[in-house]
């Protein structure tokens, strides 16, 4: 599976310690299936690592970078994520966090559920749909808009201050609210997101499947849609429906997150990566990654490399 290799990949990495991923085992006090705590620390401390288990992040008080698979962000207070299974992530306090006369804390709020906690749950019971539908989204992350944060904070602290069956209804009350939301970012690439992809229909599966095995060369569009059995313009109209973007802003944003993952390798130059990540041109590629990644491609190594590693 993509995101298996991939998570090999990074999890391989030995040029910087800090950067290895860590696989995390969370724990559930007395078998709970949804685990909720308040923290307050100097910075976050945990390291770039994935759980198989759904999280829910909302920050109270802080800021820093957030960097969830391939994507790095500023985040403030107020910050809600929510993290599908097994996705690599971590947080990290800003620099004024770890001087030594700091007197300024990290106050955050972490949610984890298990990643069985809707299994056949949508098969006997169709209102858990639209959430089974969120969760499927949560694969590349997803952050909500500060409205939604701040509509969804009393029900937050609802669920770290229950116990019981109180904390799972207080849970299922988060997951329909930010459900029935399109006020929301998904974060990572679409390298990450195609275990989605087992539930949408066997056209667009096979198309995207195509994709996946041939981004890295050229694709020609007269081709791909015969994949799908559409003439080229009908397959525009049917590929921009399901997708939300161009074939060719897809194939991008492919490519785009393979070169990130080829930069944290850091065992290329980026001219080197820009042919290898299936561009012809460095200048279209910096272009590409500075509007996908918000960086350009040595400003996203140095961020992702500087300083020791805050995170949770």
């Amino acid at each position: 599976m993509v995101l298996f290799l991939h998570l090999l990949q990074i999890h391989e990495l030995r040029r910087d310690a800090a950067m290895k991923l860590m696989h995390e085992q969370i724990s559930f006090p007395g078998q709970s299936i949804v685990n909720a705590k308040l923290k307050n620390r100097p910075h976050f401390t945990f390291p770039w690592h994935f759980h198989s288990e759904y999280e829910i992040m909302y920050v109270i008080d802080g800021s820093g970078s957030r960097f969830v698979g391939d994507n790095i962000e500023s985040f403030s207070s107020g910050d809600l994520v929510l993290l599908g299974s097994n996705l690599p992530h971590f947080w990290k306090s800003d620099e004024s966090y770890h001087r030594t006369e700091s007197n300024k804390n990290i106050e955050y709020v972490v949610i984890h559920f298990s990643n069985t906690f809707f299994d056949n749950a949508v098969s006997e019971f169709p209102e858990f749909q639209l959430v089974m539908d969120m969760l499927q989204r949560s694969s590349r992350g997803m952050c909500f808009s500060p409205e939604i944060s701040k509509q969804a904070e009393a029900t937050v602290f609802s669920i770290v201050n229950s116990k019981g069956l109180d904390r799972i209804i207080h849970t299922l009350e988060l997951l329909q609210f930010l459900s029935n939301t399109e006020d929301y970012r998904l974060l990572a690439g679409e390298l990450y997101q195609f275990e989605l992809h087992k539930y949408i229909d066997d056209r667009f599966s096979k198309v995207l499947h195509y994709l996946n095995s041939s981004y890295l060369k050229k694709v020609e569009l007269k081709e791909v849609a015969g994949i799908a059995n559409l003439h080229p313009s009908a397959f525009c109209r049917y590929f921009k429906e399901k997708s939300s973007k161009s074939l060719s802003e897809f194939v991008n944003d492919l490519r785009i997150s393979y070169a990130c993952r080829l930069i944290i390798e850091g065992k290329m130059s980026i001219s080197q990566i820009c042919f290898e990540s299936g561009f012809n041109n460095l200048s279209n590629f910096n272009r590409s990654f500075k509007r996908q990644t918000g960086f350009t491609p040595s400003a996203y190594f140095h961020e992702y490399n500087k300083h020791n590693v805050e995170a949770i």
